[in-house]
């Protein structure tokens, strides 16, 4: 289970494909602390309805992915035949070993030694046509590591000349970004060139969507399978959650929502920097145990505010009216007179 969507297995893997379920819950995360304290009315629905979208432009261009369907009144079905908007998705299961660790140090060895021939590829590939505010790059690098000519970061978002592709780890407490030979060795036998190519043709196709319906596509991830050598995309693609979009220059992400923890909950995220500096201090991998502020939950303005902007993003991004929610321009002018 994750911290928005359950996993519900019909065949088990047992060293080759499965079959299951995703259901798509109203919870969300931001800053990896995993489950907040309320729900976000509608994004479950959001969430699949879009994803499920996205695989079927990715399959139609060529690209293997785990998507079977939609769950519609108890039968499979391509999105466009569902009655409603669907909160259950089909998906292919594999294996997925356990990460043995020590402290912080993790046995990427062990993990791919019990692997069999269908195995979720630890870890995940993250694209980037520009870099927004709010970006982990900013915190990272400088502009001139990418080839742009600044001297510091601007208090906007800066386009790239052609995405950047990253790899950060999947299954450790706490995220973090790889090097080049990280990367290989967390990837274990899959081919860290075939993940990124597959990682630029995903980002291809959602780009040029978002263009078509009047979105710009800034950056994303993507998780990966390994199925008999063949690297297949998996988890849920191109949604709000797992990417940013922008509408007339407005964030159309779950970024709204860690911007408004930013603003309004500032000693909870600097109590988050904190437990995970001082997880790495005293190697411990949970470092969740360690902040010592909760966060509270999202006013009901902007529970209704987020709620709309995910539903009518979907509606604008689909080309469908799948929900009853404003138009894209009153649902982006909602969040942006905040």
């Amino acid at each position: 289970m994750t911290s928005v969507k359950d996993i519900r297995v019909d065949e088990a893997p047992d060293g080759g494909l499965g079959r299951g379920r995703f259901y798509f819950t109203d919870d969300y995360s931001v800053f990896d602390w995993g489950k907040m304290p309320d729900e976000i009315p509608r994004k479950g629905a959001t969430l699949c309805t879009m994803g499920a979208f996205n695989f079927e432009l990715l399959e139609d261009a060529g690209v293997p992915t785990h998507y079977r369907g939609v769950v519609d009144d108890g039968d499979v079905v391509p999105l466009a035949e569902a009655d409603a908007a669907p909160r259950e998705m089909a998906i292919d299961l594999v294996d997925i070993p356990e990460l043995p660790h020590d402290g912080r140090d993790y046995d990427y060895e062990a993990f791919h030694e019990a692997a069999g021939d269908a195995v979720v590829v630890p870890m995940e590939v993250v694209f980037r046509n520009t870099v927004p505010l709010g970006s982990s790059l900013r915190r990272r690098s400088d502009p001139a590591d990418h080839g742009l000519d600044y001297d510091e970061w601007p208090d906007e978002a800066v386009d790239l000349d052609a995405p950047i592709v990253e790899f950060s780890t999947k299954f450790e407490d706490g995220d973090r970004y790889l090097s080049a030979s990280e990367a290989e060795r967390v990837a274990g036998p899959a081919d860290v060139d075939e993940i990124a190519g597959v990682a630029r043709e995903v980002n291809r196709v959602l780009t040029d969507r978002a263009a078509d319906r009047g979105f710009a596509h800034q950056d994303g991830k993507i998780e990966v399978l390994s199925v008999d050598g063949e690297i297949r995309v998996a988890d849920v693609v191109g949604t709000f959650d797992e990417n940013r979009f922008a509408y007339d220059g407005t964030q159309v992400s779950k970024e709204v929502v860690r911007q408004h923890y930013r603003e309004t909950e500032p000693e909870w995220v600097e109590a988050i920097d904190a437990a995970k500096d001082a997880a790495k201090e005293q190697d411990v991998a949970d470092w969740k145990s360690l902040c010592e502020v909760a966060p509270g939950p999202l006013p009901d303005d902007v529970l209704t505010a987020v709620s709309d902007l995910y539903a009518a993003g979907t509606n604008q991004y689909t080309g469908t009216s799948w929900f009853d929610a404003p138009s894209m321009d009153a649902a982006v002018a909602a969040v942006a007179d905040r």
